[in-house]
């Protein structure tokens, strides 16, 4: 979600980006939560172990990193497509994750920014439900829960608020897949909530986000958004074009790096630190030996 921040605000965090002076080859951002920090990690020690000399400035916010990039602050970090369409171009139109991507990266690249290979980790809304669940009543995707909620089995949801009144939240979501749930069996409560709801069994089906770490570690399955219902927010590697002219050995080296992300990745990175409570860069690290990047 898009940061909103004073202008005074901003200039006075890219005065901090400024204030580093030692130099480097490239400066690698990341936002301000744990995905946000792993992947900025990752990247980092990465590039560090093919030779590059890196500074990595995480904990930022979307909005002050997205102008720290465009002023030339920072070389690298990954965002969504989804952020940048709705946020940074303002797009409203649905789209679906091809044509997302191809939107943001043809708009972006007149700001100077080149959009790499998206990775399959897609941060977006979905809906989920226990494993053991979702396999009991063959529910597989929102078309096969759409299925069992006009075949009158008895469902119940847990949503956050935003989501529930949204333009484009759950009444659209109803419509677009055809099937009507009642009021008495929508809970509505906070998103930290939902997912102890649906742990706790209190719930059938409940709104998390796709990579969110306690995906895994409560054993939930994602139903499959077969229809694209749910904006894209594919996790990708976005660069400045003076950068990549400087190295253009980053795009392959980076794209490779993207090639090994997917939703069941990012939710097990996320949840070894939010819920097993290793450090991020411990995290990062790892993985990187894994896939022998480090």
């Amino acid at each position: 979600m898009l940061n909103r921040f004073s202008p005074s605000l901003i200039g006075l965090a890219l005065a901090g980006v400024l204030s580093i002076t030692h130099a480097s080859d490239l400066v690698v951002g990341g936002k301000n939560f744990t995905e946000q920090q792993i992947i900025a990690s990752m990247t980092g020690q990465y590039l560090e172990g093919l030779g590059y000399q890196v500074d990595t400035r995480a904990g930022m916010g979307s909005a002050v990193l997205r102008q720290a990039q465009e002023n030339g602050q920072i070389d690298l970090y990954w965002e969504y497509t989804g952020t940048s369409l709705i946020s940074f171009n303002g797009i409203s139109e649905r789209l679906g994750p091809e044509e997302t991507y191809a939107t943001v990266q043809e708009l972006d690249a007149e700001k100077g920014l080149v959009w790499l290979n998206p990775s399959a980790a897609n941060n977006t809304y979905a809906l989920a439900m226990r494993i053991g669940v979702a396999e009991e009543r063959s529910i597989h995707s929102l078309s096969d829960l759409a299925r069992a909620v006009n075949d009158g089995e008895p469902l119940s949801f847990a949503l956050n608020a935003e989501f529930y009144a949204r333009d484009d939240g759950w009444r659209p979501l109803q419509e677009a897949y055809g099937f009507q749930v009642g009021r008495r069996d929508v809970n509505r409560m906070d998103s930290g909530l939902v997912y102890q709801a649906l742990r706790d069994g209190q719930v059938d089906v409940g709104l998390v986000f796709a990579t969110d770490g306690r995906i895994p570690a409560f054993a939930f399955k994602v139903l499959e958004d077969d229809q694209n219902f749910f904006p894209a927010y594919a996790l990708t590697p976005v660069v400045r074009e003076e950068t990549l002219e400087a190295f253009p050995e980053l795009e392959d080296q980076m794209n490779a790096l993207s090639s090994l992300l997917d939703d069941d990745v990012m939710a097990d990175l996320n949840a070894q630190v939010d819920v097993r409570r290793l450090s991020v860069e411990e995290v990062a690290k790892t993985f990187l030996e894994e896939h022998g990047l480090l």
